[in-house]
């Protein structure tokens, strides 16, 4: 299990990042904090792998507890949960190792998204032999942008269809375009989309009168 350390100042934003990460498989909530300080104390005490993090607590920067993270000698993750979209600040957490930088607000389907990924960041052992072995390593952390999707596809309904297709694993096109109000053509092509990209799986649904219909199942890492 992923261990977490949820840093929010706001009590309600911290119960629901708490009940997000509880939802996602492989992660376990070990403790909230509301200030720097009481994340600190939690640090010093408690076994942590990944820190969701809030820049604006009420004592310290978010940035500023990761300067004092890494000075204590503490190599925990920060996956950045904010509303700052300052690009200095972006810069800033990169270099000082905050892994993913999520902004608020988000879905859940988004923020799963990040989760696993970074999930499947930390499962990869052993040691690197070819540039195309840190590529992947390094994309596992990182989702499809609107820069990276085909033409056509938004980030958006993306995330819809994704939500769609786990609520209820083996769907077809049609049925993923009821639960999202989209098309059965434009869910379809996102269907696709995700198992070109790996994220997905098509088969044939048999058991009715005529042509067997296309079924698509979501792909959800082993842990």
């Amino acid at each position: 299990m992923i261990k977490v350390l949820v840093v929010e100042d706001e009590p309600l934003l911290a119960a629901a990042h708490s009940a997000y990460t509880k939802r996602v498989p492989g992660f376990e909530v070990v403790g909230e904090a509301h200030t720097g300080q009481e994340a600190m104390a939690l640090l010093r005490r408690t076994e942590v792998d990944l820190i969701l993090l809030d820049f604006n607590l009420p004592d310290i920067h978010g940035l500023d507890l990761c300067r004092a993270l890494r000075a204590a000698g503490h190599g925990t993750d920060v996956l950045a949960v904010t509303s700052a979209r300052d690009l200095e600040m972006v810069r800033a957490a990169v270099s000082l190792g905050v892994t993913q930088y999520l902004l608020k607000p988000f879905t859940f389907a988004v923020f799963r998204d990040k989760l696993e990924r970074y999930a499947d960041y930390r499962v990869q052992r052993g040691e690197v032999a070819a540039q195309h072995q840190v590529d992947r390593m390094l994309a596992a952390l990182r989702g499809p942008t609107s820069d990276t999707l085909p033409k056509g596809l938004g980030t958006e309904t993306l995330d819809a269809i994704v939500e769609a297709l786990r609520a209820e694993p083996g769907q077809s096109a049609a049925e993923i375009a009821s639960r999202t109000g989209t098309s059965r053509v434009t869910a379809r092509r996102y269907l696709e989309h995700l198992v070109e990209t790996g994220r997905a799986t098509r088969a044939s649904r048999h058991g009715g009168a005529g042509r067997p219909e296309v079924e698509y199942r979501p792909v959800l890492s082993g842990r």
